[in-house]
C-alpha cells in the first residue's frame, strides 16, 4: 500500500506466447483468435478496462504481433492507459519486462494476468482486491483440485494415486505488492533461474507468503484449439444475434412505352417506367434496403444518376452490388420482401417469376423472397396511373463464425 493507505493497481497482461498447442491459424497466436467476434485478448482487456480499480495497463506482446495487437484493442480504450512492451524468451522474462515498464507509474500493487483467460470476473478481481486491502502482499486465486490424480511411470503405467488434499489449481490474475514482486523477479533473473512457471512460485522462492483466495471455475485458460471453440460457443450462446432490418422506398413515373420492368422481369404494357437506368422501382427499393443494413448510404451514392455509364443499365447490377457489399461486411441475407403499389400492370401473373429472379440475384432460397402488390384505391399519383411505388424490407444477420 501507499503511505496514505490506498491501493493503486497496475495491470500486466502477458501476451507474448506463441500458443503452439492451440495449433496454427490465419488469425495468429491463440490470444488473437476470434471468440464471440472479437480476439481473445480484446475480451481480456475489456474485463480490466471495466474494473473500477484498474490503473495503467501494460501488455507484453511478441515483436511480430504489434499489428495484431493494435487491431485488437477495444475502440473505447484510451491510448494513454494501455502501453505495450515486447516479451523475452520465456514467460518469466516477459513478466519482468512488463514490471520494469510499470516502475515509472508509481503503482503500489500489480495484477499479472494471462491474456488467454478472457472470462476473469469482476467478483474474482474484487476478492483479490479485498485480500490486499486486508494486508496481503501476494494473492493467488485458485480452485481445489477435483479430479483424482495419478502419477504415471515411464512405461505408461499408473505408479500411484496422489492425494488431492491441499492441492489447488492456480489461476490468474496473480497479484502482488509491486516492490516485492519486482525485487523477486530481478533476483531470479540475476540468479540465472529461468524455469518458474508462474509468478506465485517466484514469490514463494523469494520468501513472500502467498495467500490463497477462491478462484472461479469459469476463469479458464484457453490452451487447445478445442478450448477456443468452446469459448466461442459460450460467448455466442449468451449474445443476442446481430439481426438488422433495412427499409427502402422508391417511385418512378410512368410514360408511354412498350413494357414495365419490375424485379428484373419485363411485363408487356403500353407504358414504361421513366428513369436514368431501366427504372426498376422494385429493385431500387430493395437495393436501398440492403444498403441500410450496413450503413452504406443509398443507391444514388453508389450509382449516381448523373453518371452516363448507368443510362439504361439493368437494375440487377445495383442489387447484386448491394448484396455483395453486405456479404463483404459479414452479412447473411435472410429475407427480401417487396410491396409494389400500382394500378397497372397486374402483378399476380408474374409474381412467381419475380420471386425466382430475386432468388437468383440474391443467391438465397425462393422461400426467402416475397413479392406483393396492391393498388392505391385510385388515390394520388399512383391511383391516377401516373407512376408505380415500391416499399422493400431486407433482413440480414451479421457476424458469427
Amino acid at each position: 500500500m501507499k503511505q496514505d493507505g490506498t491501493v493503486s493497481f497496475g495491470i500486466l497482461i502477458v501476451a507474448a506466447g506463441r500458443g503452439e498447442r492451440a495449433g496454427s491459424s490465419s488469425e495468429g497466436p491463440k490470444q488473437y483468435r476470434l471468440i464471440g467476434r472479437k480476439p481473445v485478448i480484446a475480451h481480456t482487456l475489456q474485463r480490466f478496462l471495466d474494473w473500477a480499480h484498474s490503473g495503467p495497463i501494460v501488455v507484453v506482446i511478441h515483436p511480430d504481433d504489434q499489428d495484431l495487437f493494435d487491431q485488437s484493442v477495444p475502440a473505447e480504450a484510451s491510448g494513454l492507459k494501455i502501453r505495450t512492451v515486447y516479451g523475452g524468451p520465456t514467460r518469466q522474462a516477459s513478466v519482468l519486462n512488463g514490471l520494469e515498464a510499470l516502475v515509472s507509474h508509481g503503482v503500489s500493487h500489480v495484477m499479472i494476468q494471462d491474456a488467454v483467460r478472457p472470462f476473469v470476473s469482476e467478483r474474482l478481481l474484487e476478492r483479490v482486491f479485498d485480500a490486499h486491502q486486508n494486508g496481503s502482499d501476494a494473492v493467488l486465486p485458485a480452485i481445489p483440485v477435483a479430479d483424482t490424480l495419478k502419477r504415471g511411470s515411464a512405461d505408461g503405467l499408473v505408479q500411484e494415486t496422489v492425494s488431492r488434499t491441499g492441492l489447488y489449481a492456480a489461476q490468474t490474475p496473480q497479484s502482488f505488492a509491486f516492490a516485492p514482486i519486482l525485487a523477486a523477479h530481478r533476483a531470479a533473473a540475476t540468479s540465472g533461474i529461468t524455469d518458474f512457471t508462474d509468478d506465485a512460485s517466484i514469490a514463494e522462492w523469494a520468501g513472500l507468503p502467498v495467500e490463497l483466495v477462491e478462484g472461479d471455475a469459469d476463469n479458464i485458460k484457453l490452451t487447445l484449439a478445442r478450448d477456443i471453440e468452446l469459448a466461442h460457443e459460450k460467448i455466442m450462446s449468451n449474445t443476442l444475434p446481430d439481426v438488422r432490418t433495412g427499409n427502402g422506398y422508391d417511385v418512378h413515373q410512368l410514360e408511354p412505352g412498350d413494357g414495365v420492368i419490375l424485379c428484373g422481369i419485363l411485363i408487356p404494357n403500353n407504358l414504361r417506367l421513366k428513369g436514368h437506368s431501366d427504372a426498376d422501382v422494385a429493385l431500387h427499393a430493395l437495393t436501398d434496403a440492403l444498403l441500410a443494413t450496413c450503413g452504406a448510404g443509398d443507391i444514388g451514392d453508389h450509382f449516381p444518376p448523373s453518371d452516363p455509364q448507368w443510362k439504361g443499365a439493368a437494375s440487377r447490377i445495383f442489387l447484386e452490388h448491394a448484396a455483395a457489399l453486405v456479404r463483404s461486411k459479414g452479412g447473411t441475407i435472410m429475407n427480401a420482401d417487396i410491396s409494389l403499389i400500382a394500378e397497372e400492370p397486374k402483378i399476380g401473373p408474374h409474381r412467381q417469376t419475380m420471386r425466382q429472379a430475386l432468388s437468383e440475384m440474391l443467391s438465397i432460397d425462393l422461400e426467402r423472397c416475397s413479392v406483393k402488390a396492391t393498388t392505391n384505391e385510385k388515390i394520388g399519383f399512383v391511383g391516377r396511373g401516373e407512376g408505380i411505388a415500391a416499399i422493400a424490407t431486407a433482413t440480414v444477420v451479421y457476424g458469427g463464425k
